[in-house]
């Protein structure tokens, strides 16, 4: 059964993972190469953009889940369903696979046939009443053991992938893989979409909070978080590049090899809300504004610059000398 993008209006909580990692291969991929590596399904397309700059996502696919719910407050619901999950491949560089799925308020007290959760894709019915709040909590927090853990589907996502026959598995650069996950309550009433908060934790996690008016689907805010997981992901790597390998001046050869990765592969991918959808796109302004997304990675591309200068400098002053030195 396709996967559908819209989801019921009914939910008040929407929940996802997005997992953001170096593709495993020598070479980026071609618009072609990159439409095989995410055909997820044979009876669907894979979305390919060009401009600005080239993004391709893959088919919708859906993994039926009987669990309990993540819950800050130790609460035990149960719930049954479907969660989305897709892959985004960016300037055939960039890998990210994300899991989500919406929570409606109130659910059946009794386990429905499976033929009715899918036929509405992304949803998953709690028994009872829905904890919201503590769900939301609980998600952020992490899910433990027997709890539905969106995280756990998008690592296996990538896991396949990454293990295509396409690639050659060898990156051109160490790198490490970032987690974003995110929770969106539904607002009521006239109240618009908004950040409400982004946080970065240890071992690569980041969290968001989302608030959603009812009529933005949960495929929308998706691509927000796989907007952001991307962006914070290029600045992550980046500044570790920049601090695990300070200029030398006495080794141009060393500080050659630290800036080649980022200028070759990276900075020509920062296109904050280049793939956003329209409704949510407003939301990139309060990460501009603090902690200064753009800002941030300005300082750093004029670092690099201002290094590579250094460096041509001190090769111009080398040949002057070695020649002044030969007359």
């Amino acid at each position: 059964m396709a996967a559908q993008t819209g989801e019921s209006a009914s939910t008040v909580l929407v929940c996802g993972e997005v997992r953001t990692c170096l593709l495993p291969t020598t070479q980026a991929l071609d618009r072609r190469g990159a439409a095989q590596l995410l055909g997820l399904r044979a009876d669907m397309y894979v979305r390919v953009s060009e401009r600005p700059i080239m993004h391709v996502l893959s088919p919708e696919t859906l993994t039926g889940v009987d669990c309990r719910l993540p819950a800050s407050d130790g609460s035990r619901t149960r719930a049954v369903g479907t969660v989305i999950g897709r892959a985004a491949l960016t300037e055939g560089r960039l890998l990210q696979t994300t899991s989500y799925f919406g929570l409606p308020a109130v659910g059946p007290d009794t386990r429905r046939p499976w033929g009715q959760y899918l036929v509405r894709p992304g949803i998953v019915e709690p028994f009872g009443t829905l904890p919201r709040k503590a769900t939301a909590a609980g998600v952020l927090q992490g899910a433990r053991r027997g709890e539905l853990d969106t995280g756990t589907i998008a690592e296996g996502l990538a896991a396949q992938l990454c293990r295509h026959e396409l690639l050659d598995r060898r990156a051109p650069f160490a790198s490490a893989p970032t987690r974003l996950r995110w929770v969106a309550l539904r607002t009521g009433g006239d109240k618009p979409a908004a950040l409400t908060n982004f946080t970065l934790a240890e071992d690569g996690l980041r969290t968001v909070k989302l608030r959603l008016p009812p009529d933005v689907p949960a495929s929308a805010a998706a691509g927000l978080c796989e907007d952001l997981a991307l962006h914070d992901w290029l600045l992550t790597h980046v500044q570790r590049m920049l601090d695990d390998h300070p200029f030398d001046r006495a080794d141009d050869s060393r500080s050659l090899a630290a800036l080649r990765p980022a200028v070759t592969h990276l900075l020509h991918l920062w296109m904050p809300r280049a793939h956003v959808d329209g409704a949510l796109a407003h939301l990139w302004d309060t990460l501009e504004a603090a902690p200064g997304f753009t800002r941030q990675w300005q300082n750093l591309v004029q670092r690099i610059r201002d290094q590579l200068t250094l460096l041509d400098l001190a090769q111009c002053r080398r040949a002057a000398s070695s020649k002044g030195c030969e007359e």
